[in-house]
């Protein structure tokens, strides 16, 4: 009898925590990051800036290894092709290959546009943790899209450099992958939304194709990130990821 009232015991704590799983909202940031990302990757993107008057289109590649390396390299167009930024954990660089300089990026830079976008470049070359370097809260779960998902909130640490004082994130309960971002100013007004969509198989992975960033005080104004391309199994050392490199990588 108490061998079978410990089994059943055990049964109801199991199923308790396999319940619970994904629960803690640090722990689904987490696994939606592991997700996206891998330990490391290849990619190719097209990057389209949409403005009332006219439409700008980038082309280009990207590696990265863990959260603390990435290499971003403009291909097109002709005028651009070369410019690189570079992040080695905490440092960011960019290198302008017309006045073949190279330039770190200061904190206070990482808030501004990124390639004349709606994106800043905090947003594509990612100095900052989401995971590390904010405070979670979950709010519940809430259906966007026709897509069941978890609803957080960020607020970043006093030490975190960030444009935004509070974010919501919501994360699919399914497969944990980014569906909707909404960031919001010190005001608590709503700054810019971040769209995922088109969920397609990348790199062996069924991944939302397509990022579209909408600022909410500009009409007209977008920014629509397409991946064509993910390796997820490239092999990259932190070597990759110097100064030298990102002046040379095609």
């Amino acid at each position: 009898m108490k061998t079978r009232n410990f089994l059943i015991t055990a049964s109801i704590i199991l199923a308790t925590a396999f319940t619970s799983f994904g629960q803690n909202p640090k722990e689904i940031l987490q696994r939606m990051e592991d997700n996206m990302r891998g330990t490391s990757s290849y990619s190719e993107m097209t990057m389209e800036t949409v403005r009332p008057r006219f439409t700008r289109e980038i082309s280009m590649k990207g590696w990265s290894l863990g959260d603390d390396y990435s290499l971003i390299v403009i291909t097109a167009p002709a005028r651009d092709q070369g410019t690189a930024f570079l992040k080695r954990g905490n440092e960011i660089w960019n290198y302008v290959p017309n006045i073949d300089r190279t330039v770190k990026m200061p904190p206070s830079m990482m808030s501004q546009s990124w390639m004349g976008s709606d994106f800043t470049n905090d947003d594509l070359v990612r100095g900052i943790s989401i995971v590390d370097d904010y405070d979670h809260k979950l709010l519940g779960k809430e259906t966007i899209d026709g897509v069941e998902c978890y609803k957080i909130e960020l607020i970043p640490h006093p030490e975190t450099p960030v444009a935004f004082e509070r974010i919501l994130r919501w994360v699919s309960t399914g497969n944990y992958l980014p569906v909707k971002i909404e960031n919001y100013d010190d005001r608590n007004d709503l700054v810019s939304s971040i769209h995922f969509r088109d969920v397609k198989n990348l790199g062996g992975r069924q991944l939302p194709s397509v990022t579209e960033m909408i600022p909410h005080d500009k009409r007209g104004h977008k920014t629509i990130i397409t991946t064509h391309k993910i390796d997820f199994g490239v092999n990259l050392n932190q070597g990759f990821f110097s100064q030298q490199n990102m002046r040379n990588v095609r």
